[in-house]
């Protein structure tokens, strides 16, 4: 793209006669309605992902017409265009599988259509990390709006939202305490309106991420969908696009090493979603930051979790929003924080927390003197089933199980987990570990978010609320219990999880952050010999461009080829 070009004149389409391409960019888009003055301005492009398939972004064109209102009201013209939409429950096999396409559409189309600056509206789990990506990659002058989460609903009297509430009213419907009817009726609330979950799923914490790494404006991560104060930022989004545009600040001199580190505290003290540490890691990687697991336990150590969300606590978004949003939260660990990093107004974090001092009293954010959990809300395991690393979300796990061995019950794939699971006749006990293969970036492919694995329908008719899951999987950040995620290296590649076998003994320690298969070298090794390569070859298409190129979880399953070298240093 020609740089030193501005507005419809940057990045002319290649017919070999310069004047002849802007001639005939003029003549088109004025078959639009333009005129030449509205041509004559900085142009500010708009992502729009709207979808009748996306109901978190079901609020996306009132979104984008406040853009539009914002930067030509600061003398941009604003032109939106499509981009890929990606709904965690509408993209088969999963969303996850799609995040890369989507990130490549974003970046391509970014460097594609003439625009001095962009405004990347998002929401659902993987629209977000996936636009970053592709602006860091791109990187002209962007912001990130996010959608803003849903409403919460009532059920009977109780207060309830997705999915937090979705998963636990689905487990008693399993255990035969919630009836057909109940069901039903439940169904009809827990998505009162539109918009991103309302619990500190991934669509929340990676707002909340967008706006930690300075990406997205101050206190705008927890507005609700619905919400006036929703359409005033898309609207400051747009102003704010505009002065990029006349003063550019790319996204690569935001999203630096110092901002990385502020955003995985954040991550750790909003007891965010396990999905959201993934997705942080391949945001870093566009600009050729690593993000180094046991530097990430480390900071786990020092940083607690302040607020009180589902699933690591009691309430939602919308609280959070009243109670002052982000900026309360950082305010709390302030003394964690690297203040000096730029913002995309312009101004550093430490000034921004100057302009944002909310002060009256509350109960979402704790203090810092008092938190919810004296350590962030992930604790990284390693060990022989996990060399290069697993995640736990302890402060949504058990405290009973915290340190546990028990006998694994090992699935060695979703089709044999759907068809034994919930068998009367399945071997398992309360204390017993279960174990789910196969699900990882190659096995499944995608790594879907199946590591919730569900108790056994007999055991959870007994009572029983949690186990032990371990996978290479991932789960949904509104998930909750003692699940081990993100075993690497993947079973489908031969890591040692493919080598667990029923009846195996299982030691989990996360105090010490300890996984351990408790099976002597010798035995492994017969059973590695005997392995047989997972099938997962694909001739043609995006799988099979997939499939070849993406990393493992602590790479953050983005496509090798779209990582520079890692040349920055990662979080101290």
């Amino acid at each position: 793209m020609n740089d030193d070009k501005k507005g419809m004149d940057r990045g002319l389409t290649s017919y070999g006669d310069a004047g002849f391409s802007r001639f005939l960019r003029r003549a088109f888009i004025k078959g639009m309605g333009y005129s030449e003055d509205a041509l004559s301005k900085p142009v500010v492009g708009i992502a729009n992902t709207y979808s009748g398939f996306n109901a978190c972004h079901g609020n996306v064109p009132d979104l984008v017409e406040a853009v539009k209102r914002g930067a030509m009201l600061a003398g941009c013209l604003a032109v939106e265009f499509p981009t890929i939409s990606l709904h965690e429950s509408f993209a088969y096999p999963t969303s996850m599988y799609l995040r890369n396409l989507m990130a490549l559409d974003t970046e391509e189309m970014t460097r594609a259509l003439p625009m001095d600056a962009i405004v990347l509206i998002g929401g659902c789990d993987k629209t977000v990390p996936a636009q970053l990506m592709g602006a860091l990659s791109a990187d002209i002058p962007a912001v990130q709006l996010v959608s803003g989460p849903m409403m919460t609903g009532s059920h009977r009297g109780t207060r309830v939202g997705a999915c937090t509430d979705c998963r636990r009213y689905w487990a008693g419907y399993r255990a035969g305490d919630v009836d057909d009817r109940e069901i039903a009726d439940v169904n009809e609330q827990l998505i009162p309106t539109v918009g991103t979950c309302s619990v500190m799923g991934t669509a929340s914490t990676m707002a909340l991420i967008a706006e930690a790494l300075g990406m997205a404006l101050p206190n705008s991560a927890c507005a609700p969908a619905v919400s006036a104060d929703r359409r005033r930022i898309a609207e400051a989004c747009g102003a704010t696009a505009a002065a990029l545009a006349a003063n550019p600040v790319k996204p690569s001199q935001i999203v630096t090493v110092e901002a990385v580190e502020n955003a995985l505290r954040v991550l750790l003290a909003v007891g965010g979603s396990t999905n959201g540490l993934i997705h942080l890691t391949a945001i870093a990687g566009r600009v050729g930051i690593a993000v180094d697991l046991e530097k990430l336990d480390a900071i786990a150590r020092e940083t607690p979790v302040l607020v009180d969300l589902k699933p690591s606590g009691d309430y939602y978004m919308e609280d959070l929003h009243r109670a002052g949003g982000l900026p309360r939260i950082l305010h709390e660990i302030r003394h964690l924080l690297n203040l000096d990093v730029m913002t995309v107004t312009g101004k550093s974090l430490g000034d921004v927390l100057e302009d944002h001092r909310p002060e009256w009293p509350q109960e979402i954010v704790r203090p810092a003197s008092n938190p919810i959990y004296r350590e962030g809300g992930l604790a990284v395991l390693k060990g022989n089933l996990a060399p290069a690393g697993a995640i736990v979300k302890q402060s949504a796990a058990s405290l009973d199980l915290m340190v546990h061995e028990g006998r694994a019950v090992v699935f060695a794939n979703l089709e044999d987990l759907a068809d034994r699971i919930d068998a009367d006749d399945l071997d398992v006990a309360a204390d017993d570990v279960l174990v789910l293969q196969n699900i990882g970036p190659k096995g499944a492919p995608g790594m879907p978010e199946a590591g919730l694995i569900p108790i056994p329908k007999k055991l959870a008719r007994a009572g029983v609320k949690d186990m032990v899951r371990i996978s290479d999987g991932r789960m949904s950040g509104t998930a909750s219990g003692t699940i081990v995620l993100h075993v690497s290296p993947e079973s489908a590649i031969g890591g040692p999880l493919a080598l667990v076998r029923t009846g195996d003994r299982i030691r989990l320690d996360v105090p010490a952050r300890s996984l351990e298969l408790l099976v002597d070298d010798a035995e492994l090794e017969t059973r590695r010999k005997d392995l047989k390569p997972v099938s997962g070859a694909a001739e043609r298409g995006y799988r099979r461009l997939f499939l070849d190129h993406v990393t493992q979880a602590e790479d953050g399953v983005d496509f090798d080829f779209a990582r520079p070298e890692m040349t920055t240093k990662s979080p101290r």
